[in-house]
């Protein structure tokens, strides 16, 4: 079971937000080193911390603390009362706020999806606190066939009232991205995924307005902005892009697209997986690695 410690801090404006604080371990028997830079987990539009319970003890081992946030309206974090507020612009200035409260000045990134999209983001803001990212299928051209999916079901969630009926629903939005998960595994999903309310249904552990950009067209498959923010990224910065090879949003063509955009683009498939890895694969494991093992 991960072991971590949880972080309590305050956005800009107010609203109390949640982190995953995984302290860094050292393999037994290793020589002492210089120390590493830490590292920040950031999940997808409708997903939450828990998602890196598995892969944060994994990085921590390598001698790296791992942080793992819980983006606003999120899991443990509260949920705004602005939806306006659901914006890769003001989750960056979420992140930097909770590196101004830790006191770290720079760290490499881990964003899934949504996480992505905010490290490209944050890399137009304030480009000095990123080392290194890791973009974990998603990139800023998408394809709009998996944009259409995900607008189809993010936020349109509706209680449960058994885990066995929480693990079937998850089951039922995420099966063409991973056939070859078992039922243990969308049980476990579920139990990330979901929470149990007082009168004992289960909900999701997201703000239905997250979705709201999404469901209203607002959040474009590409725009110049995003790709400046990842040329800035990527060409600046050592960058590894991770894709599933069933990806319905990043496709061949946008792949193609982003390791043309940025030629020093480190780029790894996981194949059998669609949107998005989670990183647990052997072929995502492999490729973090030997790319963190490149990174102070």
């Amino acid at each position: 079971m991960s072991t971590y410690t949880p972080i309590s801090y305050t956005s800009g404006d107010g609203l109390a937000l949640y982190a995953r604080d995984y302290a860094a371990t050292a393999s037994p028997g290793a020589a002492p080193g210089p120390a590493r830079l830490p590292v920040i987990c950031i999940h997808g539009l409708t997903r939450n911390s828990s998602d890196f319970d598995e892969v944060a003890p994994v990085i921590a081992a390598l001698g790296r603390r791992v942080i793992a946030v819980d983006v606003r309206g999120r899991g443990h974090s509260a949920r705004d009362p602005n939806p306006a507020n659901y914006s890769p612009m003001v989750y960056a200035g979420d992140i930097i706020k909770l590196m101004n409260d830790l006191g770290i000045a720079r760290a490499v990134f881990i964003g899934t999806s949504m996480g992505g999209l905010i490290t490209m983001t944050l890399a137009a803001r304030r480009l000095d606190l990123i080392a290194a990212a890791i973009i974990n299928d998603i990139g800023p051209v998408m394809s709009p066939r998996g944009l259409d999916r995900i607008a189809g079901y993010a936020g349109k969630s509706a209680a449960v009232a058994s885990w066995p009926e929480a693990a079937s629903h998850v089951r039922d939005i995420n099966l063409c991205a991973f056939p070859a998960n078992s039922d243990d595994e969308w049980d476990k999903w579920a139990r990330r995924a979901f929470e149990q309310r007082d009168d004992g249904l289960l909900s999701p552990r997201y703000d239905p307005n997250i979705a709201h950009a999404l469901q209203t067209g607002k959040l474009p498959p590409t725009s110049l902005a995003a790709r400046m923010a990842f040329r800035r990224l990527a060409r600046r910065r050592p960058t590894l892009l991770v894709r599933g090879t069933l990806s319905d949003l990043v496709e061949p063509e946008q792949a193609a697209w982003m390791r043309k955009a940025a030629p020093e683009l480190q780029y790894v498939e996981v194949p059998n997986v669609g949107h998005a890895p989670m990183l647990t694969e052997p072929e995502a494991l492999d490729a973090i690695r030997a790319f963190l093992a490149q990174v102070p």
